[in-house]
Formats: structure tokens, sequence, C-alpha cells
């Protein structure tokens, strides 16, 4: 295995796949790639600065640390929202795509099999997958759910950096098998409302983020030792993925 690199993890799923037909499916698909391609694009960042891995109804990007993370996470505030009306207004109920979306930092490695390894990626999956951002999704008329990580949070967005909204995010709480994973919401929070803090919090934000935490944290059931993954399937333990295109 290679040693582990720095990247910007951006994970990208599609609500609702499975069911859809094989017809509707390929063309989920199709526009997943567009949506995403686009929106990288719109940021500078060409295939020379990513690897891709297909998860069937989701896109998992792993990025050049070289490229700005700023106008990254412009693009995703910006131009997803913007591809995916484009994308509807034309499409058939059937056929209408809404995605949600993480951005992260990390370290990740590559191993022999061309499998992708790393605890930050594990955390990223599920932030995916968590509760929080799927009911944020499941409530909003726009087909489009973001959320970041503490990293990407504490170096980017809490600076108001310009067109980075630092108080249209509000921290939430993801479940996890191995405790609560904290992130930070765009957009309003699902109406299930905030839940109390957990225990054990290490209390890294500074004051005026932990209280923003505690005012408006989400919480939901807590995995057990089976974790879901982005297309579907289910495994056991840590997550590794393998397999990804090298695009």
């Amino acid at each position: 295995m290679n040693d582990p690199l720095p990247r910007t993890i951006l994970l990208v799923d599609t609500e609702r796949y499975s069911d859809r037909d094989d017809v509707q499916q390929a063309f989920l698909r199709r526009m997943l790639y567009d949506v995403v391609d686009r929106t990288l694009l719109a940021a500078g960042i060409d295939q020379t600065l990513r690897l891709r891995a297909d998860r069937g109804d989701a896109i998992m990007e792993l990025i050049d640390p070289g490229a700005p993370l700023t106008t990254l996470l412009r693009a995703l505030l910006t131009e997803v929202p913007a591809q995916l009306r484009a994308v509807n207004r034309l499409a058939a109920s059937s056929a209408q795509i809404r995605l949600r979306a993480v951005l992260a930092t990390g370290y990740v490695a590559i191993d022999e099999f061309d499998g992708w390894v790393g605890t930050d990626l594990n955390h990223a999956c599920r932030l995916l997958d968590g509760e929080p951002l799927k009911e944020a999704l499941r409530e909003r008329t726009d087909d489009y759910a973001l959320c970041v990580s503490e990293p990407v949070y504490a170096g980017i967005v809490r600076h108001n950096h310009t067109g980075i909204p630092a108080e249209e995010f509000t921290a939430v709480t993801m479940p996890s098998k191995n405790g609560p994973l904290g992130a930070w919401l765009y957009g309003p929070l699902p109406k299930g409302g905030p839940a109390p803090e957990p225990e054990g919090d290490s209390g890294a934000r500074n004051g005026a983020a932990t209280a923003a935490r505690s005012a408006n944290q989400i919480s939901g059931g807590q995995f057990g030792g089976t974790n879901y993954g982005i297309n579907g399937g289910t495994f056991l333990g840590d997550i590794q993925l393998g397999g990804g295109d090298r695009r």
C-alpha cells in the first residue's frame, strides 16, 4: 500500500436510485456524471487533478489538495443547484434526479488493488449515509443537500470567504458505530429539530461554534456493527473501498 496522501474528498449520491427501473437508472447515472463533471470543471478541476470511483448510484472523487477548496465549495453551492434545475426542468417526473453531497478533507492511501483506504474517507462515507443529511434532502424542494466535514468548516467556511456564507451552515451530528461525527449542514435544518448534545463530545469547536452546535444539533439512530454502503450494499467493520476507476 502506498503512503497516505492528503486529499480533498467529494462524495455525491443519488436519492431513491434503487426505486427506479433499469432504463431510469441508466439515465440518472448519465445525469450524475454530467452534473459532477460540469461542477468540477467550473471549479477548475480537470481529470488530471482527480481520481474517481463509481458506486452505481454515487460518485466518489479524490481531488488534488492543490486545487483551491474555496473555489470547489463555491461551485458546489452554486453550480450543482443550477445544473439540477437545468436537468430536472426537462426531465419526466420518473427521471428527476436529487443529490446529496459531502465535502471533506483528509489522508487516503491507494493500495495494490486500487482500493482507497483511510479513516477520513470512512468518516466522509458515514456523513453521506447519515440520517440528518438524508432527512434534509427529503424535506427540500431544491433537489440538493450538502454538508461539509469539521475540518472544511474550520478551515474554510467559518472565515466567510466571498460566496461562502458561514451563517447558512448549521452544526449537526451524524451518528455512527464509532460514535457521533460532527458536520455542518448547508441550508435549513430538517423539521425534526435539534437533539441534545451527545455525551463525551470533545468540544473542539470555538465558543461561538459550540453554541451553534448545541442549539442546532440533530441526531438519529445509532448504527450497529453493520454499515450500509452508498450503493445500497452492506458491509461489516471499517470501510475500505476498492476498484475505483482512476479517471
